[in-house]
């Protein structure tokens, strides 16, 4: 995707904004993360992105949400243990709520960042061909040299520790790529 400086800010702006009869905001970036379900990792995301993005004072730039490749849980809060893990590393996804990825997400979000290459590969098979470019895998954007982050569902507290980790150094990573500071 090509992106285009907004003013003399970091913030990168989506040629999307340019695109008759779609209503962006010139100065945002709007980012999907995508998970099978949207109770655990993929809301884990959400709220890890968001509140770096907060501390980073760059959170009015970014419209951040997430959803799943399946409608399993819609409406539910993520898992416990997920928020329970969060929580201990000061993220609050208390008021996130699983949703399921619709068409429209395949025009409103400028990245669109599953979670694994099953979703991602779900995400190509639902998404417009010319879109593609906006689809991608979150752990391209971390430093740990791995493609899926594991689903942490059916194990312990510990999976979504590891889970944590992965997300939040490629969360950095991908803030840091918005921000004109480094290539993914």
């Amino acid at each position: 995707m090509v992106w285009l400086p907004y003013r003399k800010l970091n913030i990168l702006r989506s040629p999307l904004s340019a695109w008759p009869g779609i209503r962006i905001e010139s100065n945002m970036v709007r980012v999907l993360f995508v998970c099978m379900g949207n109770i655990c990792r993929s809301p884990t995301a959400e709220g890890v992105f968001r509140e770096m993005a907060e501390r980073a004072g760059l959170r009015r730039y970014l419209d951040v949400d997430s959803a799943g490749t399946h409608g399993y849980h819609i409406g539910a809060p993520p898992d416990v243990r997920a928020q329970k893990a969060a929580a201990m590393r000061g993220y609050d996804l208390s008021r996130l709520r699983a949703r399921r990825v619709k068409e429209a997400d395949f025009l409103r979000f400028d990245h669109i960042l599953a979670m694994d290459r099953d979703n991602l590969a779900s995400l190509r098979r639902a998404c417009p061909t010319e879109e593609h470019r906006r689809l991608g895998l979150m752990l391209d954007y971390g430093r740990s040299g791995e493609r899926d982050v594991p689903d942490p569902y059916y194990g312990g507290p510990e999976g979504f520790e590891r889970v944590l980790d992965l997300i939040e150094d490629a969360a950095a990573g991908l803030l840091d790529t918005l921000g004109g500071k480094r290539q993914p």
